[in-house]
């Protein structure tokens, strides 16, 4: 089942925030920064975001338990939407759940009014964009350097029209 999340679900989506990084991120981002992660302080972090009101996160659950999230929004580009997150528990990757949870963001999106939708994947995380490219998403033209874990790290831009969500 797919919702809107609930303050509630922090810890849910904290504890799938936490084991996502530790999975897909070895290699990519520095590995003292991913086992320092913690679900108590990532806790606090979503239990602040889910009580904003900037954009939505959207969860997947099973039998009340949070699968994965998907957190979409306003972009700092006029009139784009973004999905600034998605991630899912590790045990459910490769069995349609980030699908149906994407396509969900995507629809979240194009309710808000945006026809356009961008997001940011690290360009060395394949398998992240190899997912996007097959729920078409196409590679865009700008790339940014973030600073994640004290590290400098290179993502790049996937768009999408929404007028088929």
């Amino acid at each position: 089942m797919i919702r809107d999340a609930l303050p509630s679900d922090a810890a849910g989506v904290a504890r799938v925030n936490v084991a996502s990084w530790r999975q897909a991120y070895p290699g990519l981002i520095d590995q003292a920064f991913l086992d320092s992660l913690d679900i108590e302080g990532r806790t606090e972090t979503w239990n602040r975001i889910l009580r904003q009101t900037r954009g939505r996160v959207l969860v997947v659950e099973d039998d009340g338990v949070v699968d994965g999230f998907c957190a979409v929004g306003p972009s700092i580009e006029e009139d784009w939407g973004e999905v600034y997150a998605i991630y899912l528990d590790p045990e459910r990757w490769g069995k349609g759940v980030g699908r149906d949870l994407l396509a969900a963001g995507e629809r979240a999106l194009f309710d808000d009014g945006y026809w356009h939708a961008l997001l940011w994947v690290l360009d060395g995380n394949t398998r992240a964009r190899a997912f996007y490219e097959r729920q078409g998403w196409a590679l865009g033209k700008p790339i940014r350097i973030e600073n994640i874990g004290g590290a400098d790290v290179n993502e790049v831009r996937y768009e999408k029209s929404l007028g088929q969500a």
